[in-house]
């Protein structure tokens, strides 16, 4: 599914905590977005914010501050108001987060598009909300419905992630797995393995060979690599050498 032509800009009305616009920044950086602007800060606030931000340094240091809410959003075509909804009656529609993507996939959404969140203490206003053309919450517990600041910031950037709306270069994670075991070596650790056991007293006479049987189908089903029937090598000689000090049950 193709990203939206969407550009992004997370807008904080108000701000009042230099650490939780920080942590916004940064979370906003995490999904590879990078616009970002705050309204009506507080001064001493936003001056620490730009100088303590950890990890969202270049969306901070590109950061505008405005001192009102049309500045940030006047050149969006989609505004974005999130709120819990639990503080007032809002006359409208207010839309659960993990149903966002798929609503601006019904829209065709385009152009600019903002993200917007309001002081940690009060939320958005009802002015700020009338701007909104839609409003979206953070199916948090109804026992405790505000996040913090950042939180909510990387709760709702991952959301639009998750939901194909932006496009984020994802790192890339090298997983260095060893190759398969083949038949040979798989045979040799069964054959290390039942002499293990045999030499312990596991089996019973009587059902030895249906266990031996068990015991072969089960080293198939764990799809061992050569790593893997190399520690496990490793680990029934130890036993080995513990239930015969002899070196006899060696492979």
């Amino acid at each position: 599914m193709k990203p939206l032509k969407l550009n992004w800009r997370l807008v904080l009305v108000r701000p009042r905590n230099p650490l939780n616009i920080g942590a916004a920044a940064r979370a906003w950086a995490n999904f590879g977005l990078q616009e970002m602007a705050v309204v009506a800060p507080f001064e001493p606030t936003w001056a620490e914010a730009r100088t303590a931000a950890v990890g969202g340094g270049p969306v901070i240091a590109s950061a505008r501050s405005v001192p009102a809410l049309l500045d940030a959003v006047g050149d969006a075509t989609l505004v974005i108001g999130t709120t819990t909804g639990s503080r007032r009656n809002l006359g409208r529609e207010v839309l659960l987060l993990p149903k966002l993507a798929a609503r601006l996939r019904h829209r065709k959404a385009r152009g600019r598009a903002v993200l917007l969140f309001g002081s940690e203490k009060t939320g958005l206003s009802n002015d700020d909300m009338s701007q909104c053309h839609l409003l979206v919450r953070i199916p948090t517990s109804s026992d405790c419905p505000s996040m913090n600041l950042g939180q909510a910031v990387a709760v709702c950037a991952y959301e639009l992630a998750r939901g194909g709306i932006i496009e984020s270069r994802q790192l890339e994670v090298a997983v260095h797995r060893s190759e398969p075991a083949n038949q040979q070596a798989l045979d040799h650790i069964f054959e290390h393995a039942v002499r293990v056991l045999d030499a312990s007293g596991y089996f019973h006479p009587k059902s030895r060979e249906a266990m031996l049987m068990k015991l072969r189908r089960t080293l198939l089903d764990l799809n061992l690599t050569c790593n893997d029937v190399r520690v496990l090598g490793g680990v029934l000689s130890q036993v080995g050498w513990k239930v015969d000090p002899t070196g006899s049950l060696k492979p």
